[in-house]
């Protein structure tokens, strides 16, 4: 697929990666002959179809260029994120069988030198910048060398070889509970995705898409790294998570995809610049919310709206909403979301601006995209109908079932597992939803995610955290509350927002325990807490609560944000359990001075 787009895009661009403070195009013709440099140097190392090579690398051209030449040999790629922790990183590399690592970094290389003997599958680390001095290191540059001596028409005859159903690449589940597992996905599973999403995406060479979700996971592979190579739109590279904010303003996308948490930041760092202009401003910036949402809910509904309203969101667009484009680069045209639940408020909001995010459903078993909204066929609320291809159908338990091109063949090493990830036929994707009347899926919840709490009720509190992430004084939150009487919240207040407050109101602080322990701050929290949840069933209103004085830690979230509850509640165990004993008055809220763990 990429080496006839490159044929036929020849002299365009197809990447854009930043050097020396400035982002330059990489042609087509270039990206065909890195991909092939590569691939001949795999085959010099004697590569032979069906072996495996990891790749541990932040997003960056080569990257890419690795990724496509093992495939180009007929080997296997295994992704491995560059920030997972030793442990992980051997346990992959172990499991995988890889013969051969794609390193970004010496310094990594130099904490994986003494752990080697514990990988003696592992021959050879090739290392994409620096070098070091020891036999199971080979730099980039001398592995292109070697393949300079291979002919062309030996990569030929290998690609030749090569067939749909043949294993493409073995990704591992971040997963939120214990070591991850490795889904083996086929060529036709990750081409029937990215020929699905062609019939409802219109993209071309025209656009841009700014890449800095991580390559490692599924979502960004397919939708911002595959599917973008199949359309020729460009990819850019950011330069890091930091710095996407900066590269907007250079590259100026067309497309941006992301998790849910990059769209809840914007919407309340949109919502903290309105409260804290003048009251005019604040006047005309909630009445163009007012009018957006109405017209939104009329789309929607699939009624034309009134003159009145028209007119009303022209204003509202002319006076508020294109405003937000420029800090997006100018000429953005929408967003895709995955990965995550995402609020329907965010949804609406961004909707009515004119910037649609296209949230839709999917997993790392399904190549991803299981379901998704697209252009004509928007409805917030919901992760969009089926794609073209995949069939969905809903339990009895609530659990959606799903066959069709791209789900995968099974976990790698673990027959046990695969067989138990199916059900006649139907993978069982562990989440819980059900359809609307028009065919567009809602998902509800993770089904080992769900709350029942003492009184019998179900809760999802993946809905409540999106919604308590709303607001501008928090930054992250935990719901907590199986087989509970009421449900409680450890939640991590967005410490620039609450800084603020409490300097206006002269408190003074050293740091952030002394901030979460505060009554003002406390009560401050709880305010906004009971406003979201005003109107809310009583069984999902969150009773108690405790505010932490650090964010969820890197092994307590996956690489794309995703909480792994069960490890914060090992963590945060005895903080939990305190909310559920009896106090002499009042709700009690608290804080906890977590600056690290808490005590086990």
């Amino acid at each position: 697929m990429v080496l006839q787009q490159a044929r036929r895009l020849q002299g365009r661009p197809a990447l854009q990666s930043k050097e020396s403070g400035h982002y330059r195009d990489i042609l087509w013709d270039t990206v065909a002959a890195e991909i092939s440099g590569f691939a001949r140097g795999l085959l010099a190392l004697g590569l032979h179809p069906g072996e495996r090579v990891a790749i541990m690398s932040p997003n960056c051209p080569t990257w890419a260029y690795a990724d496509l030449g093992i495939m180009a040999v007929g080997a296997v790629s295994v992704p491995v994120y560059h920030t997972e922790g030793i442990p992980t990183a051997l346990h992959i590399l172990r499991d995988s069988g890889s013969r051969f690592l794609v390193l970004h970094s010496p310094v990594l290389g130099e904490d994986l030198l003494p752990h080697l003997g514990e990988v003696p599958n592992l021959e050879l680390i090739i290392l994409l910048n620096g070098e070091i001095a020891h036999p199971a290191f080979l730099t980039l540059a001398a592995l292109l060398l070697r393949g300079e001596g291979i002919a062309v028409t030996a990569l030929e005859q290998r690609l030749a070889a090569g067939a749909a159903e043949d294993l493409a690449t073995i990704i591992y589940t971040s997963g939120t509970t214990g070591m991850p597992k490795g889904a083996m996905l086929s060529h036709r599973n990750l081409l029937s995705n990215v020929e699905a999403c062609s019939h409802i995406f219109p993209v071309g060479p025209g656009d841009c898409c700014l890449s800095f979700l991580p390559l490692s996971h599924v979502f960004e592979r397919m939708a911002g790294y595959y599917f973008m190579l199949s359309r020729g739109a460009v990819i850019a590279y950011a330069e890091n998570s930091d710095s996407v904010p900066t590269n907007l303003q250079e590259v100026h996308p067309t497309i941006l995809i992301s998790v849910p948490r990059l769209y809840e930041k914007m919407y309340a760092r949109i919502l903290e610049r309105a409260l804290a202009s003048s009251w005019l401003r604040r006047q005309i910036f909630f009445a163009a919310v007012h009018a957006g949402r109405a017209f939104v809910h009329r789309q929607i509904a699939g009624k034309r709206a009134g003159l009145h309203l028209r007119l009303a969101i022209a204003v509202a667009r002319h006076l508020v909403f294109n405003k937000l484009r420029a800090p997006l680069g100018g000429s953005l045209r929408f967003f895709v979301s995955g990965g995550a639940p995402l609020a329907r408020d965010i949804a609406e909001f961004f909707l009515a601006a004119d910037l649609p995010i296209y949230e839709g459903y999917g997993l790392t078993e399904t190549s991803p995209v299981l379901a998704a909204n697209y252009p004509g066929h928007h409805r917030p609320g919901t992760v969009g109908p089926p794609l073209g291809g995949t069939e969905i159908r809903i339990a009895e338990d609530e659990e959606i079932l799903a066959r069709g091109p791209g789900v995968f063949s099974g976990y790698w090493n673990d027959a046990a597992t695969s067989a138990a990830a199916f059900d006649d036929g139907w993978f069982r994707t562990g989440d819980i939803g059900k359809f609307d009347a028009d065919g567009f899926l809602v998902i509800t919840d993770r089904k080992k995610d769900l709350i029942v709490t003492a009184g019998g009720e179900n809760v999802a509190p993946q809905n409540i955290e999106s919604l308590f992430k709303t607001n501008k004084f928090v930054s992250n939150a935990m719901v907590y509350g199986d087989r509970k009487p009421f449900l409680t919240a450890l939640i991590v207040p967005n410490f620039e927002n609450i800084e603020k407050f409490a300097r206006s109101r002269q408190i003074s602080f050293l740091n952030h325990c002394d901030l979460v322990n505060h009554p003002l701050v406390l009560e401050l929290v709880r305010q906004q807490i009971d406003q979201l949840q005003h109107g809310q069933p009583p069984f999902q209103q969150i009773r108690r609560f405790t505010l932490i004085s650090r964010d969820f830690s890197a092994d307590e979230i996956t690489p794309t944000l995703k909480l792994r509850r069960k490890l914060v509640n090992e963590h945060f165990h005895q903080v939990l359990e305190e909310m559920y004993q009896p106090h002499s008055h009042g709700i009690h809220d608290s804080g906890f001075c977590a600056m690290e763990r808490p005590p086990q």
